[in-house]
C-alpha cells in the first residue's frame, strides 16, 4: 500500500451526508452471520503462493484470475477492468482492477474496497541487498483481500438489505522508494484507485459510503481512526467503530486518533465523492507509522493472525448486516 502518513493535511473539495433510509416498524432483523478466519486465512495464504503480485508479471496475473474467478463463484456480477498506465520513465504496467457486484438491482449500495497488488520492492528491508526485492505483501495487500472473499461468500448467502460492490484495487503501491532511486522506475501511490475513481465501472457508480481495508493481519494489530476518514466521513467511521464494540473488538478498535494516511479512500472520496474510510493497522510507536516488516522481505504468513482477521471481517459483517 502507499504507506506514508501524510502529516499536512489537505482539504478535499467535499463535504458528505450519510443519508439513512427510513427504517420501519415491521422491518425484519437480519442475523448476522458469523466470519470464518480460517477461511480468510485460507484466501491470504492463496494469494501469497502465487508470489509478488507485482503488476507485468506471471504472478499477478495468476492471482488476478484467481481472485476474479472467487467473486463470480460466489455469484457476483465482475468486471475486470483493465487499463496500461505509465511510472516516471514512461514505462507502462498493465493493472486491472477487479469489481465484484453483488444484488446489482440494489440501488442502495455500499463500497468495500482493498487493493491486491504487492510493493514491487522491498525498500525498508534492513539489508540493502534485498531493497529492489519484490514482497510477498502477507499482510499489506493479501490479508484484507481475504477478508472480503471471505465477506463475499456471506453475501453470496444470506443477502443484506444493501448492495454491496467489492473492488480489489490494483497498482497501489508504486509509490517512491524509501532509497534514492536508480532510476525513475516507480510511479504515484494509488494508480489504480485512481483509475477507477475517474472512470468507474458502470456509468455514474455511486454508493451511500465506502470502507477500505489495508493491512488487517497484523498480530495485536490496532485499528485507530484514521484523520483523513475522520475529517470527511465522520459519521462512517463512528458507524465502524461502534459495530466493532457491539462485535465484541473494542481492543482491535480504540476510540484513538491515528495518523493521516494517503490511501485508495482518498482518491473514491476525491473523484467519486463517496465518503470512505480506511481501517488500518497504525503503530504510533514505530518509526514508520508501520509493523516492523512493513515494506520489507519479512512481510509474510508468519505475521498473519486469524484473530485480527475475525476481528475485522466480523466488524464489517456487523456493519452491511444492520444496514436498512
Amino acid at each position: 500500500m502507499p504507506r506514508f502518513l501524510i502529516f499536512a493535511l489537505f482539504c478535499l473539495p467535499i463535504s458528505f451526508s450519510c443519508k439513512q433510509s427510513p427504517r420501519t416498524n415491521n422491518a425484519v432483523e437480519i442475523k448476522i452471520p458469523v466470519f470464518n478466519a480460517d477461511s480468510a486465512y485460507f484466501y491470504t495464504e492463496k494469494q501469497v503462493s502465487f508470489g509478488s503480485r507485482v503488476p507485468n508479471t506471471p504472478a499477478h496475473d495468476a492471482c488476478g484470475d484467481y481472485l476474479a474467478d472467487e467473486l463470480r463463484r460466489f455469484g457476483a456480477a465482475v468486471v475486470e477492468q483493465q487499463a496500461t498506465l505509465r511510472l516516471l520513465d514512461n514505462s507502462p504496467i498493465a493493472v486491472k482492477n477487479i469489481i465484484g457486484s453483488f444484488y446489482p438491482e440494489n440501488k442502495n449500495r455500499v463500497l468495500l474496497c482493498a487493493h491486491w497488488d504487492s510493493r514491487p520492492y522491498a525498500d525498508r528491508d534492513p539489508d540493502e541487498k534485498n531493497r529492489h526485492t519484490p514482497i510477498d505483501g502477507a499482510n499489506d495487500g493479501a490479508g484484507a483481500c481475504a477478508v472480503l472473499l471471505e465477506i463475499a461468500r456471506h453475501v453470496s448467502a444470506n443477502q443484506p438489505s444493501v448492495g454491496i460492490d467489492i473492488i480489489f484495487f490494483d497498482a497501489e503501491d508504486w509509490g517512491k522508494p524509501d532509497f534514492p532511486p536508480e532510476d525513475k522506475h516507480y510511479g504515484n501511490w494509488c494508480m489504480g484507485s485512481e483509475y477507477w475513481a475517474k472512470n468507474p465501472h458502470a456509468p455514474d457508480y455511486t454508493a451511500r459510503y465506502g470502507i477500505l481495508l489495508d493491512m488487517v493481519g497484523a498480530s495485536g494489530a490496532q485499528f485507530f481512526k484514521e484523520t483523513f476518514s475522520s475529517l470527511h466521513a465522520p459519521q462512517i467511521v463512528e458507524k465502524v467503530w461502534e459495530a466493532a464494540q457491539a462485535a465484541g473488538y473494542a481492543a482491535y478498535f480504540p476510540n484513538r486518533t491515528g495518523g493521516a494516511i494517503e490511501d485508495d479512500h482518498i482518491q473514491v472520496m476525491k473523484h467519486r465523492k463517496i465518503p470512505c474510510i480506511d481501517i488500518i493497522h497504525y503503530d504510533p510507536d514505530s518509526e514508520s507509522g508501520f509493523a516492523s516488516y512493513w515494506h520489507t522481505l519479512d512481510d509474510t504468513m508468519e505475521n498473519v493472525d486469524k484473530n485480527t482477521l475475525q476481528a475485522v471481517g466480523q466488524t464489517v459483517l456487523q456493519v452491511i448486516y444492520k444496514e436498512k
